[in-house]
Formats: structure tokens, sequence, C-alpha cells
């Protein structure tokens, strides 16, 4: 049994001129013993990824748009876009596509031209097609000889794919194995409705994204960014900065390192030849140089990974002060 889908882009109002046309072709195709399948895109946006498979239940396809203030509207060019992600090239080969585009504003044409040129990029055969620019929709319907010129345009589509009449040869055909291959991996027509299914999934989408997740934070830690821990339960950063201390002679300066997640401030006071480090300010009232930092960043810092001038250089910590007492950090405490 010959089988024609028709791809609806439109919203479905009542006054859709666009309706009417489908509805007149289906009765044509019917009296030509032809099934067919209307999709209407708008009921079920989540699904139109795995629309290209439907494809290959059809011997053609009409592709209708209804252009209500510019172009072929977002659920078309969806569809489009699927076909191209996911559908099956053989399968697109073969098919004949058949535009219908009415406008209740302009650009019914361009629309139609657009259609065309997209179904000859995906490799297929469009065929001359219907366009209008509809003021009043009852008086289009009522009048009868857009009606005749309805019928013998769906009469021609059907002598067109039914006989597989030879279409000439477009540019865009020469194109379609260069420009408009997809930047991903080759796939069989199997993997890509496959494919397709996964991504219309929103759970599946969903879960996929706490996997690449938790899979990022198993190499982070495997990297060494996971949290230090100290020997007899000391904290962290001030066992870290007291081991590697490097005292300057008559050098005294103070450091405070605010940990923006951690939400405390650790203070590095250097005087004397001796280190004190603290969370709590005691010694002197104000330190030299203030740092906001992350504590992944000072992680890496403290285990030799990077350096503190070349985080600051790079644009990664805030620091206000004293620059030349900035410098001396590497120099205090080298982690390298």
């Amino acid at each position: 049994m010959t089988k024609v889908n028709i791809y609806y882009g439109g919203r479905g109002l009542i006054e859709d001129p666009t309706i009417y046309v489908m509805n007149k072709i289906t009765e044509v195709l019917n009296e030509l013993n032809v099934v067919v399948q209307r999709y209407n895109l708008y009921e079920d946006k989540k699904g139109i990824s795995v629309l290209p498979k439907t494809l290959k239940e059809a011997d053609a396809i009409i592709l209708a748009a209804s252009v209500e203030w510019f172009g072929i509207g977002g659920l078309l060019q969806q569809f489009l876009d699927a076909c191209f992600l996911y559908g099956d090239k053989k399968t697109l080969q073969s098919l004949y596509m058949m535009p219908v585009v009415l406008s209740t504003t302009y650009g019914e044409r361009d629309a139609a031209l657009q259609l065309t040129k997209a179904w000859d990029l995906l490799g297929g055969h469009p065929c001359d097609g219907i366009s209008a620019y509809v003021a009043d929709h009852e008086a289009f319907e009522a009048e009868p000889n857009y009606k005749g010129f309805i019928e013998k345009r769906v009469e021609l589509f059907y002598r067109t794919f039914s006989g597989k009449i030879c279409t000439l040869p477009s540019s865009d055909n020469l194109v379609q194995d260069t420009v408009s291959r997809p930047s991903t991996i080759d796939l069989t027509p199997q993997e890509s409705e496959q494919l397709s299914e996964y991504v219309s999934n929103d759970n599946y989408v969903k879960k996929q994204k706490e996997d690449i997740q938790e899979l990022s934070e198993i190499f982070r830690n495997l990297l060494g960014d996971e949290p230090i821990e100290a020997p007899d339960n000391k904290d962290t950063y001030i066992d870290a900065f007291s081991r590697h201390f490097h005292s300057m002679s008559d050098t005294t300066v103070c450091y405070a390192l605010d940990i923006m997640d951690e939400e405390r401030t650790l203070y590095l006071l250097a005087a004397d030849q001796r280190l004190t480090c603290s969370y709590k300010l005691t010694e002197v009232k104000e330190p030299d140089v203030s740092i906001k930092i992350k504590s992944a960043l000072l992680k890496q810092i403290i285990t030799g990974r990077t350096t503190l001038q070349t985080a600051f250089r790079q644009g990664n910590l805030v620091a206000k002060g004293d620059f030349k007492i900035l410098r001396t950090f590497d120099e205090l405490f080298r982690f390298a």
C-alpha cells in the first residue's frame, strides 16, 4: 500500500489555511488509494528527534509550514535538523518531498524555497509544491479555482513519486557529501535511530549528565584534586605552610588568605625568621597582602602543581596590598 507522510510545523490554529490545504491533499490522495499519515509537530515537541525513523514507512512526504511572521518556524526546522543528524541517508535519498507553505503575512515563496533547498541538501527529491498568501482563510477555502489548483498539484505529485520520475540534478546535491556532512562519528541507521530515541528521553539525558559529572570528579581526584589529609589530624593548610616555610632575614610580612568556598581566612605571619599560622589575626592589625582564593587552587599551590605568582598572572585569584611583598610569597613557601 502506497503511503505519504505529512509533517505539519504550524500551531494547529483553526484559522490556519495550511490545515485546509492538508485536508484537501489527504482527500485527493485517499481517492488515489494512498494512505496518508499526518504528524503534528506541536503535539509532541520532545518526540521530534525520533520522527526521522517514520520516513522508512513512507513512499513520499509532504512538509507543511505556516508562515505567521518569518520563516518556516522552529518545529519544522527542528525536524529537518533531526533528519540531518539521525535520518537514514539511503531512505532520504529515495524520498520525494512536496513543500506546502501558506502565509498570512509575507514570505511563503522564501519558506518553500528553504524547504526545497533543505531536502536537496539531505539528498532527497524535492517536487513542485504549493505556496500561497492568504489574507482571508474563509474566502480562500471558498474559491473553487484554488481547490482545483490544489487537486492538480497533488495529482502531479502522485504521478512523480509513484512513477519514480527522475528529477533534474541540483548543485546542492554536489556538496551534500562534504558541506552537509555531520561532524560526528559514523553510525549505522540503527545506531542513529537509537541515538535519536536517547536524545528525546529527558531522563536518559539527565542521567548521562550526572554520570559525566561523577566521572569528572573521579578523574579530578586521580589527578590530585582530592582533599589532602594531614598527619595527626593537623589542619591541612597550616601543616603544609609550616613544613615548607623558608625564613628570610630582616623580613616581616603578613599574608591573609581568604578561602572563599570554605568561608575562612588563614593568616600567615613571617617575622624574625619565625612563622605563625592562624585563622585569627592577633599579632598585627592589618595584613600586608590580602588574597582571595578558592580551596582547589590553594591545594594545587601547597602540592607544588602551581605557584601563587602563576595563579595571579593567570587571573585565577584576586590580591590587593603591597605587590612587592606578594612576590616574596613563593620564596617564603617553596612547595615545588
